[in-house]
């Protein structure tokens, strides 16, 4: 596992796959702040509520000149039947089963429950600079309130 990236650090530049089956990559919206939520697993409830907060509040982050993305492992058709299920309109993008931008920041980890282990995303989300330069992580989220405050942290840039 690598050193976890910080405020100051470069955000990688991994590509992901959007349902479409088109690419994404944070290098892709250069020029302008970017919120990149990592979640563990689509259709979950609390990722659930996380995408359907972020949903909720795409408007207010384009007013402030934002652009949102939740990434996690799932393959792009579960994502397409997760947004669709759930009317969101964050856009989300896969990150690659091996190597992937997870795995360069760190988020992607052993985990441990019932005494099985396996590996899983740690609930992250990055505020990057128009320099992409990162701003803010905040890990291990509790979804609760969480879009609000990244969305008042993206406002204050």
């Amino acid at each position: 596992m690598s050193e976890p990236f910080g405020p100051g650090d470069t955000m990688p530049d991994g590509t992901m796959t959007a349902p479409d089956g088109s690419t994404v990559r944070p290098a892709d919206f250069a020029g302008k702040p970017l919120v990149v939520f990592f979640y563990p697993k689509d259709d979950t409830p609390g990722c659930t509520t996380e995408a359907k907060d972020f949903s909720a509040l795409a408007g207010d982050f384009a007013a402030a000149g934002v652009a949102v993305l939740g990434v996690s492992k799932d393959p792009p058709a579960k994502h397409a039947k997760f947004i669709a299920k759930h009317d969101l309109t964050v856009p989300l993008a896969t990150d690659a089963e091996n190597h992937g931008l997870s795995d360069a920041l760190g988020i992607w980890t052993e985990k441990a429950m019932y005494g099985r282990t396996y590996m899983g995303m740690v609930r992250t989300t990055y505020l990057i600079g128009s320099d992409g330069k990162i701003v803010r992580v905040w890990d291990k989220v509790k979804v609760k309130g969480h879009a609000d405050e990244v969305l008042a942290a993206a406002q204050a840039l």
